[in-house]
Parts: C-alpha cells; sequence; structure tokens
C-alpha cells in the first residue's frame, strides 16, 4: 500500500467514524443509565420514578425484573414500540442478542447486562451534541504509525479486565500482538473484534490525561493471516464512548496493555460533555 493509498483510507474510516457517531443511537445521544432493582421499576419524569428519564410524561410505565428476566408495560402516552403501547414484553439484553428498542418519543431505550446486573440504556435522538458535531482532534496522518506486527495465540487465556463502573471482568483473550518501535519490542493483550478473526486492542500510553483520554484508547485490527502477521495502524486510534458520554461502560486498558511512550497518531482527546 503506497503511503497516499495509506492516507485514503485512513480519511475514509475517519468519516465512515464520524457518520456512525451521528446516527440516532449512538455515543453524541447517550442520555442515561439506570440499574435495575428486582421487583417493579417506575419509569418517567416524575421524581419518584425509580429511572428519571430527561423528557417524555411522569409516568411512562413500568419495567419489572424477575427470575432474570425483564417485562415492560407501558402506559397510554408511554413506552411503545412502532406506535403500539408494549403490555408484558419481556425485553432481550445485549448480550443476548439484538436488544429490544423501546419508544418513547425523542428517546430511545435498551436493556444491558453487565457484570450480571441489567440496566436501563436511554438515548435522546434530538441531543444537540449530535448535531453540533464537528469532528475530533486528532493528529496528522504518519505512515509511520502503521506497524507490522505477529499474533501470538494463548488458547484459553483469560484476563482481568477493568472498566469505568470500578468492576472487572474475565475476558477471553486470544493472544498477543507483538510489535517492534525504535528497536524495543512490545506487546498488547487481545480481546475478540470480530467474527472473522479481527483483534480488539485496549490500550494506554503516555499521552493518556494529556492530549489523549485519561482511560486510553481502542484500536482494531485485522485478522492475522496465515503465518501468523497483523497490521497495527495507530492512525485508526480512537476514543472509547466514555469520551462522549458519561453515561458508557467502557474497558479501561489494564496494566499489561500500558506502553510506556507516546502514541502520537489518531484521535486526541474530546471535551464536549
Amino acid at each position: 500500500m503506497t503511503d497516499r493509498d495509506h492516507g485514503a483510507a485512513v480519511e475514509a474510516w475517519r468519516t465512515q467514524r464520524y457518520a456512525n457517531l451521528r446516527r440516532e443511537i449512538g455515543w453524541l445521544t447517550l442520555a442515561g443509565l439506570d440499574w435495575l432493582q428486582p421487583g417493579a421499576n417506575r419509569i418517567g419524569t416524575a421524581p419518584d420514578a425509580e429511572i428519571v428519564l430527561p423528557s417524555g410524561p411522569p409516568h411512562a410505565g413500568t419495567l419489572t425484573l424477575a427470575g432474570g428476566v425483564v417485562r415492560a408495560v407501558g402506559t397510554p402516552d408511554g413506552l411503545s414500540i412502532a406506535g403500539e403501547r408494549v403490555s408484558g414484553l419481556p425485553l432481550v439484553n445485549d448480550q443476548e442478542g439484538k436488544p429490544t428498542m423501546l419508544e418513547l418519543g425523542a428517546l430511545r431505550l435498551c436493556l444491558i447486562e453487565r457484570g450480571g446486573q441489567m440496566a436501563v440504556r436511554t438515548w435522546d435522538t434530538q441531543a444537540a451534541a449530535r448535531h453540533e458535531f464537528e469532528g475530533i482532534d486528532h493528529w496528522a496522518f504518519d505512515p509511520a504509525w502503521r506497524l507490522e506486527a505477529r499474533f501470538e495465540a494463548t488458547p484459553g487465556r483469560t484476563i482481568r479486565v477493568p472498566d469505568v463502573l470500578g468492576t472487572d471482568e474475565d475476558d477471553e483473550s486470544p493472544g498477543d500482538v507483538v510489535f517492534e518501535l525504535d528497536g524495543v519490542t512490545h506487546r498488547l493483550q487481545a480481546l475478540p473484534g470480530g467474527d472473522s478473526g479481527e483483534l480488539w486492542l485496549v490500550f494506554g500510553d503516555a499521552t493518556n490525561g494529556h492530549e489523549t483520554y485519561g482511560g486510553g484508547r481502542f484500536l482494531y485490527t485485522g485478522a492475522p493471516d496465515a503465518n501468523g502477521r497483523v497490521t497495527v495502524d495507530f492512525n485508526r486510534a480512537y476514543n472509547p464512548p466514555c469520551v462522549f458520554s458519561r453515561f458508557a461502560t467502557c474497558p479501561l486498558p489494564w496494566p499489561a496493555n500500558r506502553l510506556q511512550f507516546r502514541v502520537e497518531a489518531g484521535e486526541r482527546n474530546w471535551d464536549r460533555h
């Protein structure tokens, strides 16, 4: 790949990233995260509701958690799907498949599961950040930050991954991505990144807390080839969702994935919220 082709590919990736951020259901519109308690959880704008929404009627319905299942009941002007009021509907959470999306005016709500606990995630499709977003500051494209690496598989390995909620979870780690920079060998523990063998790198570096977000950045690679070769392009390093919303649940880099040098490539911090 020539430097010109490489630069064009990075710009195309960035254009698509910005389009994804501007979607109705995206990190710029995430407006709430509320943990469910066993039993009935009233939802609406009323201050006595267990889940207080940013807009809508005082009482929009109830989410009832029992036996590991959450069922939704909407008031006449409350929770609905495609204009039809929900009544006893069991909700699919994001760990089970495509989550059930509830509607309430400009709001969209769905169920997520983290660490064995259920929560409701709320989006405001009319959020100002969505319409005001003009991009993210980033370092100028530099082909030197596209590194050839090797993948060292670690079958059956699990690692403890911390998150911004203060919890740790055991996640599968298929192997290490090993690369050299200025004659020094570095490695990052990868997480699964896709159905075709892609890798997800959650990493920190010496720019964190200064030019970049203190909680590190993310980077995806393609699948390693038959010889274990994989490309790590730090020009595509990007901010985690927590940069855009305090209601996101981002993993953080663990000690093995904190690089001691400055990665002056990819996205810088974004402090709109």
